[in-house]
């Protein structure tokens, strides 16, 4: 059913949570785990360059590749720049994904009027299945 899962990452508890049930599911489905870090256009600024950024995006990914790699799991990591939201959705139609699993941590308030959520987005505009994971109860 599932062949190719997406997990976006940006290194948070939240996000290292819902890689946990992107692992339990490739090992379910015998699937191949995508990992993506997306540096965000918007919040990269002089004071933090991409490069900056990108060394952070390293982190997480190779976080979560190590978690998928101990349970068995292939894996296939990429770091991209962009709008976190629009990247997701690209990177899944380029790689032929058929689920995104990824954390949310229920941005509300002006915040979310503004600009949504990155979930609420790729929920809408994603082509494939997406798996939003809450945070844990003692993480809300």
């Amino acid at each position: 059913m599932f062949g190719h899962i997406l997990v976006p990452t940006d290194g948070s508890t939240h996000a290292v949570r819902a890689a946990e049930y992107a692992v339990d599911l490739a090992l379910t489905y015998d699937a191949v785990l995508h990992v993506l870090y997306v540096v965000d256009v918007r919040t990269s600024h002089a004071d933090t360059p991409v490069d900056d950024e990108s060394t952070r995006g390293v982190s997480a990914v190779e976080a979560v590749a190590d978690l998928a790699e101990a349970r068995g799991v292939p894996v296939e990591t990429e770091i991209r720049v962009g709008l976190p939201y629009r990247a997701i959705v690209e990177y899944a139609d380029d790689h032929d994904t058929d689920l995104v699993v990824m954390g949310t941590h229920g941005t509300s308030g002006l915040e979310r009027y503004l600009i949504g959520s990155v979930a609420e987005r790729v929920v809408r505009l994603s082509d494939v299945p997406v798996m939003c994971v809450p945070p844990a109860s003692d993480d809300a």
